[in-house]
């Protein structure tokens, strides 16, 4: 079968002799490639990688049923199952929106620590209890806006910042039994020389020397300041570059430190997205020296609609339905992850394919020896960034002569897959017929978009599960009373905050019926990463819903200026989320109320007087049918007959007027959907 591998019963020279004696003529029927040690190895592997968060990307996989929650967790972290991934990098949350919403921060205030909220301390748990040799790292996209005093800048003060991020590690350790391995600067954002040794001398004063230092999580600049700096090389230990490209630069290969892919791919999780993060995971080391590259995201985990979806190794967004889809990515990472370990080297005999396509080798030095092969094409391995220049692939046969330490390999298992776009079915994580070494030699014929893995490993494994259950739609009917509660999460299920931080609260004094409710907490603006909006919105539900009904009952807690919203067709969430456009309906605690078109509240429908006041529970409804809507206020007609501009379909959310208290209660969503 053309492009599946083939021990050839011949060397490569009888190969040329036939073909000669047929009249044809080629330069070279097989190219030859070395595998050897002799001579020493090339830098040391550090592992494959994959983030949470930038922003809330695994939110909706915390919502998830048993048992899928597990087999998905399985899929990621279980070594020699799925990924099987060595390196797990989470956003340390700040807050703020950093992409498809906002992740809690550990410390909303200078005098507020607590280490359960959000869900990433759950899941690197998750990952530590199904790998413990799994690296963990932790990076800020934002920070709370008192390290900033009122200044959207977090270096003025470089000892309170630096004092934020150790204790996010030392309350890792402490309440989690969890150990930081790397942490990072600010995402994708300007670098500080002075905050990244002060950082450094607070790990090491704190005897947390262990914890390395990854900058700048952006591009490669900071290395030429390293190279003239001795103080902040010493402070740095890994250079870490967003999408590289598969290439360094020559400052950054001087300072000889470790060069990581620290985030890369971005990219759709379908066979084009397997080909692009293939072709990534051997030529960031061939080109560009990187022994780490980190996917984002981790698991397309969040509503669709928002920005880069489908952008996980895997997508798990239907936790009410429990459905998630195992993508190509996965087993595109097996085929290094399940035969190589952080610690393993590569050898320097490595590079690119004759007529296109890469190789790359890795050894433990005891004897083992894994080589991967890609052959991506062009236009079928394009990551969403950066550009890729245009070149060719063509089906090849070559020959690799073992030499050094692995003259005495006999045999190699091999692993093997196809990522066929436009016609035959993909092959993924197949295991192959075994390749019988000859004399340190071997040959086989690939063809185009294929990846090999030729390994003495033999602990490989497809891992899998029964089919989950089939895709379903958000329910046409959903409430929550925000009494029933999951220890490990401080968020209500599906609901996806854009700005602000809504938390589960109990209320402790006079609370009537409403003991416990759902709270938008933050009172001050962050240092963001976006242009966060000054209103608070969480979104929930099903995209496509046209004809909705909000109810909720809502407590205001910030008198004369505090204000809270319900909407329906919300069009926009993640960054920036202020141009979401909508059918919002505000009370505010001056008695009035205003019906508009638009979050910011400038597209203004109807306004008028409500007699709502903070301090109280009151129960809103919206409702939005065809081209009107109309609101009730305590069960009874407020406004009606307003005609709806913008969207025809979108989220059901709930807010705040500014970043302020409040409280939500009794929340419920009916809509109508029509048969197409």
């Amino acid at each position: 079968m053309a492009g599946m591998l083939r021990e050839l019963s011949r060397d490569c020279a009888a190969v040329m002799l036939r073909l000669l004696l047929a009249g044809l003529w080629l330069q070279r029927a097989c190219a030859e490639y070395a595998l050897s040690d002799r001579g020493g190895l090339g830098r040391e592997f550090d592992g494959i990688g994959a983030v949470s968060g930038g922003g809330a990307t695994s939110r909706l996989l915390v919502n998830y049923p048993e048992p899928y929650r597990t087999q998905i967790l399985d899929y990621l972290f279980t070594p020699n199952f799925g990924a099987s991934l060595q390196i797990f990098k989470v956003e340390i949350g700040g807050d703020a929106q950093t992409t498809d919403g906002t992740e809690p921060s550990h410390m909303h205030y200078a005098d507020d620590q607590n280490y359960f909220r959000g869900y990433e301390w759950w899941l690197m748990k998750e990952a530590k209890k199904r790998n413990p040799n799994i690296k963990l790292v932790g990076l800020p996209w934002a920070f709370p806006g008192w390290i900033g005093d009122g200044y959207n800048w977090p270096y003025y003060y470089p000892d309170v910042t630096a004092y934020y991020v150790v204790s996010w590690i030392i309350g890792a350790k402490q309440y989690h039994d969890l150990d930081i391995d790397y942490v990072g600067i600010w995402n994708e954002r300007a670098y500080d020389a002075k905050y990244i040794k002060v950082l450094r001398h607070t790990l090491d004063r704190l005897g947390l020397r262990n914890v390395g230092i990854i900058a700048a999580d952006g591009n490669w600049d900071v290395a030429h300041d390293m190279i003239v700096d001795p103080y902040l090389n010493d402070a740095v230990q890994v250079i870490g570059a967003h999408y590289p490209g598969t290439y360094t630069v020559q400052d950054a290969v001087f300072t000889g430190k470790k060069l990581w892919a620290s985030e890369d791919y971005s990219t759709y999780n379908d066979e084009v997205g397997g080909g692009c993060w293939a072709r990534l995971l051997n030529q960031n080391y061939v080109n560009g020296n990187m022994t780490s590259t980190i996917s984002w995201n981790l698991v397309a985990s969040y509503y669709e609609q928002l920005p880069f979806g489908l952008e996980g190794l895997m997508t798990a967004k239907e936790p009410w339905s429990g459905h998630y889809v195992v993508s190509p990515p996965i087993w595109i990472t097996a085929h290094t992850t399940q035969f190589t370990q952080p610690g393993w080297s590569y050898l320097r005999t490595v590079g690119h394919l004759e007529k296109g396509g890469s190789y790359v080798a890795l050894t433990d030095r005891l004897g083992n020896l894994t080589i991967i092969i890609e052959t991506m094409s062009h236009d079928n391995s394009i990551c969403i960034r950066p550009p890729l220049p245009k070149y060719n692939v063509t089906a090849q046969n070559v020959t690799f002569q073992l030499d050094g330490s692995f003259n005495n390999v006999k045999t190699l298992q091999v692993w093997y897959s196809r990522l066929c776009v436009h016609a035959t079915e993909p092959v993924l994580f197949k295991k192959a017929p075994t390749i019988t070494v000859n004399n340190g030699t071997f040959s086989m014929e690939l063809g185009v978009d294929e990846v090999y893995t030729l390994t003495t490993i033999s602990t490989g494994q497809k891992g899998s599960f029964p089919d989950p259950p089939k895709s379903q739609p958000f329910p046409v009917k959903y409430k929550d009373d925000f009494n029933v509660r999951n220890p490990p999460f401080s968020e209500a299920p599906y609901f996806a905050d854009q700005s602000g931080v809504f938390e589960y609260f109990t209320n402790t004094s006079d609370p009537g019926d409403h003991v416990f409710t759902f709270r938008q907490v933050l009172t001050q603006h962050p240092i963001t990463w976006v242009s966060d909006t000054d209103q608070a919105i969480s979104v929930i539900g099903d995209f496509t819903w046209s004809n909705v009904t909000v109810t909720c009952d809502i407590y205001i807690e910030t008198e004369d200026t505090g204000g809270v919203f319900l909407a329906a067709r919300v069009d926009q969430g993640g960054a920036p989320t202020h141009l979401a456009r909508g059918i919002y309906f505000w009370v505010f605690a001056d008695g009035t109320y205003r019906v508009t078109g638009d979050l910011l509240g400038k597209i203004v429908l109807r306004k008028g007087k409500s007699g709502v006041r903070a301090k109280s529970w009151h129960t809103l409804t919206l409702s939005v049918e065809g081209f009107t809507a109309y609101g009730l206020l305590n069960g009874s007609p407020l406004w009606k007959d307003v005609i709806t501009l913008g969207p025809v379909r979108g989220w059901a959310a709930i807010g705040t007027k500014s970043l302020e208290l409040a409280q939500f209660d009794n929340f419920m969503i009916e809509a109508k959907v029509t048969e197409e």
